[in-house]
């Protein structure tokens, strides 16, 4: 009996590694629950400032501010000073770019 994962592929196989760098930079980006949590608070707003992020979160402000900066070079968020504060927002073309990336698999 051939289990369902053993059949021959119905479409070619094509390597893409920009694409596969691409995605698994994001992934790694997200890698952490505080990550992903820290981006479901972004999207969930039109903005805030970092305090507002580690209020959510039982962890030290220099923890999130960490977990920001690898968000912010994945440029899953962006970031602004804004005076003595620095505001973030979760950038949505970024996003629509890792679910383009995800379904292209």
């Amino acid at each position: 009996m051939a289990d369902d994962c053993c059949s021959q592929p119905t479409t070619p196989f094509v390597a893409r590694p920009a694409e596969d760098e691409a995605l698994a930079a994001l992934c790694k980006a997200l890698g952490h629950p505080h990550r992903v949590h820290i981006l479901r608070f972004l999207l969930a707003q039109d903005g805030c400032v970092a305090g507002e992020i580690a209020d959510q979160l039982p962890i030290a402000a220099s923890t999130v501010s960490r977990h920001l900066s690898i968000l912010k070079e994945a440029g899953l968020v962006k970031g602004e000073v804004d005076g003595p504060r620095r505001c973030y927002c979760a950038d949505r073309d970024a996003l629509a770019n890792l679910q383009s990336l995800l379904e292209a698999m």
